[in-house]
């Protein structure tokens, strides 16, 4: 028994040694990078790819997750590649005898004894196979990576790294690639094709071996059917569809936007936008069809925003992102360009507030000269008194020159401003050509400071990233001015084919026919199109209301079937005619003087500029020296006190933060403070 005995221990010795070994040798494998680099994806608000970037010479290969695919396509691959998967050690010795017999049966290889495991470790060293130092390196790793990574993890490696031809690495590009859609949902002869692929990826692409990849797709069919995982009928079905004959080219949605967020956040490897891709896609189609019998190298752009949640919805820099001869890859929703009339709303609604204006005010619309500055009406005419609403309606440039001398154009630029946009001034300090687009701004700033008045005028600052925090930009203007602007441009007849009365919209000229626009809003949504030629020459006869508008209305038309209402009007707002307005609004005077303390003139004594009252308050009183009787006093743009004859009064405090306080005398002289309720 001894020498028994002895051997017994000395080969238990000898495995025990040799397992240490084996244990050692694999636990000390070096193993490669696992995870390469997957390209940078864009998605719009549903999670719809809208662009992605290759990781470098050409190739795609995209990030997945096994929720991502269909599980028929998991399980036909785990049952014709590797069965035992989910219980072998990363290589399957039945698997590997099975292989050798059959080789030496038929003299050559009929089927291979990898392991997915061991495809994984070939896929992430891009080693070789055909020796057997390769086939050895294989093993190793593959032993070293069950033992460091759960099963997922090397599945998702599998589904991330395998090649489909064509430089597409991984399902989900190979899905896309072929099928046009992501993964989570195929047909079986679909999942048996994605399943046969990487075997021979070249060789079976069915775009140029047709033979090749329908014989490969019906052995992974005709298996699963031996092994019942799919039924004959099913088989059949498979056996009849269609193998694509072409690849299918990566969506190439927001390309312009795709390349902004990427030069400015290199670190970030998935882009989750506000974008909706369906009206991405419907909007640079109406764009091509625009330009496509127009001028030559004409271009456009058009931004689609909801101005309650601030959310981009659409941003289209031009009709082609690829169409060199109309310069198709400079983004025109980013260009400073001359915005022409579109600044005439802001104008008018800053007039209304600091109460040198109502909708129903005459206007005089007739030759003026400041200071050497005579500006003319587009058509040269002029057409004599007619109220405030019409003159904007018309667009006329006169009364809103008249109005931006009475405001001074630093306050006209810095409403600008406080809505977000960052004008191009050339020349230095602003003048009153300002009025009529003599600076720059963009269309994403346009339609930045138009949400702001669509939204009564404070909106949110519009936003194309799904993480980004809500913010909300400063006051533009009152509530009611606003309001007042949506009821007046809501009149304007619209292009041939357009429903009048569900926008407010307005459009806009540049000097020299460079740059056409048309903005235009209802009850959720802003909508901004500029055309003309991206290298800023002249479009010869070219009008925003006859290029620009139809786009416009167009553009609503796809974002849904019936706009959103208006809003009505809020509470403060003073709706009357001429007759009824306080005298001093019937008729606009200049008023220059009237901010200057000369004698005669009213000075609001209490509450002085810059007061701080105390939260809480009701009343504030409110003490006028000089001036004639009656006054008009409006606070933030609203009439709160007319016809006024005494010199000390109360009046209702408004609501908490700043506020406007302008006292109007009976001979249209006026004074302003700005107080704060804290």
């Amino acid at each position: 028994m001894r020498p028994v005995l002895t051997s017994t221990l000395l080969f238990a010795l000898l495995m025990w040694a040799g397992g240490r070994v084996f244990d050692h040798w694999v636990e000390t494998t070096e193993l490669p990078v696992l995870l390469s680099d997957t390209s940078v994806e864009v998605r719009d608000r549903s999670g719809q790819l809208l662009r992605a970037f290759p990781v470098g010479d050409g190739l795609v290969r995209l990030a997945v997750h096994s929720d991502q695919v269909d599980p028929d396509l998991i399980a036909m691959l785990l049952r014709y590649e590797d069965k035992r998967f989910y219980t072998h050690p990363g290589v399957d010795p039945l698997a590997l005898i099975r292989a050798a017999g059959q080789a030496v049966w038929h003299g050559q290889t009929v089927s291979g004894g990898s392991t997915l495991t061991m495809q994984v470790a070939r896929l992430i060293e891009d080693g070789p196979t055909g020796r057997w130092q390769g086939k050895l390196r294989q093993i190793r790793l593959a032993l070293a990576l069950e033992q460091r990574l759960s099963k997922q993890q090397i599945l998702t490696l599998y589904l991330t790294h395998a090649p489909y031809g064509g430089r597409v690495e991984g399902v989900r590009a190979a899905s896309l690639t072929w099928f046009g859609r992501e993964p989570a949902n195929l047909t079986p002869a679909q999942a048996a094709l994605l399943v046969a692929l990487p075997q021979s990826p070249e060789r079976r692409r069915p775009d140029r071996n047709p033979e090749a990849a329908e014989k490969a797709r019906a052995r992974v069919l005709d298996r699963l059917t031996q092994q019942r995982v799919l039924s004959p009928e099913d088989r059949a079905a498979a056996l009849r569809e269609p193998l694509p004959d072409t690849r299918i080219a990566f969506p190439r949605l927001a390309p312009h936007l795709a390349d902004q967020l990427r030069v400015a956040h290199p670190e970030t490897g998935r882009f989750d936008l506000t974008l909706d891709a369906r009206l991405q896609k419907q909007l640079r189609q109406i764009l091509g069809d625009a330009v496509r019998d127009g001028a030559p190298k004409l271009s456009a752009a058009v931004v689609v925003a909801d101005h309650q949640s601030g959310e981009i919805l659409a941003s289209v820099g031009s009709p082609g992102y690829a169409d060199a001869s109309r310069l198709g890859f400079v983004d025109m929703t980013r260009a400073s360009r001359s915005p022409g009339s579109t600044l005439k709303p802001l104008i008018y609604g800053l007039a209304f507030d600091q109460g040198l204006a109502h909708p129903e005010t005459l206007i005089r619309d007739g030759p003026v000269d400041f200071d050497g500055y005579a500006p003319r009406n587009f058509d040269g005419e002029f057409r004599g008194d007619l109220r405030v609403r019409e003159a904007l309606q018309l667009s006329l440039n006169i009364p809103v020159v008249r109005l931006t001398n009475e405001l001074g154009p630093a306050r006209v630029m810095a409403a600008l401003r406080r809505s977000g946009a960052a004008p191009d001034l050339p020349g230095g300090a602003p003048g009153l050509a300002i009025a009529l687009g003599g600076i720059g701004v963009t269309l994403t700033e346009l339609v930045q400071l138009y949400a702001g008045i669509a939204a009564g005028g404070q909106g949110p600052v519009l936003q194309v990233r799904r993480t980004a925090p809500r913010q909300v930009q400063d006051r533009l203007m009152s509530d009611v001015a606003a309001w007042h602007l949506g009821d007046i441009l809501r009149d304007l007849v619209p292009p041939s084919g357009g429903r009048g009365g569900d926008l407010a919209w307005k459009t806009g000229t540049s000097y020299g026919h460079r740059d056409t626009w048309a903005i235009g809003w209802d009850g959720q949504h802003v909508v901004g199109v500029w055309m003309g030629r991206a290298d800023g020459t002249p479009v010869p006869g070219a009008f925003g209301a006859e290029l620009a508008a139809p786009v416009l209305f167009e553009a609503f038309a796809r974002i849904k079937p019936e706009p959103a209402p208006l809003p009505p009007p809020p509470p403060a707002t003073l709706i009357a005619g001429i007759a009824e307005l306080p005298l001093p609004l019937q008729r606009f005077r200049s008023r220059a003087a009237s901010f200057d303390p000369e004698a005669g003139a009213p000075e609001l004594v209490f509450p002085p500029e810059g007061a701080r009252l105390a939260a809480g308050t009701e009343t504030v009183m409110v003490r006028i020296r000089g001036g004639e009787v009656p006054f008009l006093l409006l606070a933030d743009g609203v009439p709160v006190m007319t016809r006024q004859y005494q010199r000390e009064f109360d009046i209702p405090a408004t609501g908490p933060g700043f506020s406007s306080l302008v006292i109007v005398d009976g001979k249209g002289r006026s004074d302003r403070v700005q107080i704060e309720l804290q």
